[in-house]
């Protein structure tokens, strides 16, 4: 819906302008306006339904295929000895979660195929930390495979759905919930810090190792009995696309995008990659020069201050690693009678050692709290009341259950500025989606080392042996 009025204004709109001012200034030409405005309003409502029509069937094709795929959700038990950087957990990533295919029109427009996304999850329950993998049930094998091939000694098993065990939030109910969801404050080529910035790449010893995970790791063992803190990381290989403005495609691309896009896609789009080769020339024309040459040419010279260098330098970097389009979500849950406001303030602040303020970092948004739809000054005047702060809840617990970003519902392509859109719509946010890379995400997601020593956080304490080849058959 949003492409379709940009499409809308840019297209159609200057012309209408011009048309109207036409008929001002000449009355000789009201005639004809009339005549070729009357000729143009069927087409311009059949083009509105055929929009409608055609975003109506591939949410419903997409809808059926999705409910369609069997989950099985995998706890990943680590080794008592992680010896290995969290580079092992970037090559898991990597191998088991990135299929990239090329749909065709048959499987977009009528199966409904879309790409397949995967759950990267750290939860508490009663102070018992755990690590699980979400995975259609078809792609288990591979991701159990790239597990123990990067982590020999692990144990990977199937498990129940520990988000059943929660019921409905509702204002009488024996559970309450905190859920917010986390953007990246800059655009997306921009890194937070990773690993890599800690010097863990460099295998230190375990005494000098500084991991960044570990407050998070330590933050959910210190659950009491009826709390629980759940993190998910969805993730699914990038199709992030940016408009290319003023400029339109060839008939092969044209085709790809209308595919792509929608019926009214007929600009020509770019990846993340390239959006970020645009974003790093705006940062840098301020500070780049063009010096003529004898022969008419021009040499470029770029002087950029020191104080952009990490910014460019981390910019190049992320670059050069395999993308995923990323959604993050936490949730505190908790018996009503438990529920501790500590706990949850200290959830939204998990991810504060990732930040480069200058660089990038990871912000806050979309909040269960009466203040949910307080983005500006005037909104923060109007908090919600308890029982829509309780749907609110609710909504983020069934999106935390359905692992949902990609494919939300049909009301999601509609956005409505404030205050229309908490009226209208209540009892949901709309979701942010960024590119992470596997450095990133393996950042956020992997094996605390030896160093930490939670009791909360269950290990492998055997070690697992292929047989002596001469035992007696």
């Amino acid at each position: 819906m949003k492409d379709f009025f940009g499409a809308m204004k840019e297209v159609w709109l200057v012309p209408l302008a011009i048309f109207i001012y036409l008929i001002y200034q000449f009355d000789a030409f009201a005639f004809w306006a009339y005549k070729i405005a009357l000729y143009a309003l069927p087409f311009l409502i059949v083009s509105l339904l055929a929009y409608a029509a055609h975003q109506m069937w591939l949410h419903y094709v997409q809808a059926n295929f999705i409910s369609g795929i069997e989950w099985v959700l995998l706890e990943v038990v680590p080794p008592r000895d992680v010896l290995r950087s969290p580079k092992a957990m970037e090559l898991f990533i990597t191998n088991a979660f990135y299929h990239w295919s090329q749909k065709g029109g048959i499987e977009t427009y009528w199966q409904g195929a879309v790409w397949f996304w995967f759950s990267l999850e750290l939860v508490s329950i009663d102070g018992q930390v755990h690590f699980y993998v979400r995975t259609p049930s078809r792609l288990k094998g591979i991701v159990e495979t790239q597990m123990y091939a990067q982590y020999p000694q692990a144990q990977v098993k199937v498990v129940e759905d520990y988000t059943l065990a929660v019921d409905e939030i509702v204002p009488d109910g024996k559970w309450n919930l905190w859920g917010c969801e986390f953007k990246l404050l800059k655009p997306d080529v921009y890194p937070i810090k990773t690993y890599v910035d800690f010097g863990l790449d460099k295998d230190p010893k375990e005494e000098y190792k500084v991991d960044p995970i570990s407050p998070v790791v330590e933050l959910f063992g210190s659950m009491t009995k009826g709390e629980q803190m759940w993190m998910q990381i969805v993730i699914t290989p990038s199709k992030k696309k940016f408009r290319t403005k003023d400029k339109g495609p060839s008939l092969g691309t044209l085709i790809s995008n209308i595919q792509t896009h929608g019926l009214l896609s007929w600009y020509e789009y770019h990846d993340w990659v390239k959006e970020g080769e645009e974003v790093i020339k705006k940062t840098l024309a301020p500070f780049t020069r063009l010096h003529p040459r004898p022969d008419g040419t021009a040499a470029m010279e770029i002087r950029a201050p020191d104080f952009l260098k990490p910014v460019m330098e981390g910019a190049g970097k992320k670059m050069l690693k395999v993308g995923f389009d990323t959604g993050i979500r936490v949730c505190y849950v908790a018996k009503s009678e438990l529920f501790n406001m500590t706990n949850r303030r200290a959830l939204r602040l998990i991810f504060r050692q990732y930040s480069t303020p200058f660089v990038n970092e990871l912000w806050r948004i979309n909040s269960t709290q009466a203040d949910a739809f307080g983005s500006n000054i005037v909104a923060g005047f109007f908090p919600l009341s308890s029982k829509k702060i309780k749907r609110l809840a609710n909504r983020m617990l069934e999106e935390y259950r359905e692992r949902e970003f990609f494919h939300p519902p049909m009301r999601h392509k509609i956005h409505l500025p404030w205050p229309i859109s908490p009226v209208l719509f209540p009892n949901f946010f709309h979701h942010h989606i960024n590119v992470l890379n596997t450095e990133e995400i393996a950042t956020l997601w992997h094996f605390p080392g030896q160093i930490l020593k939670v009791p909360s956080l269950e290990r492998i304490e055997s070690k697992e042996a292929a047989p002596p080849t001469n035992l007696p058959i």
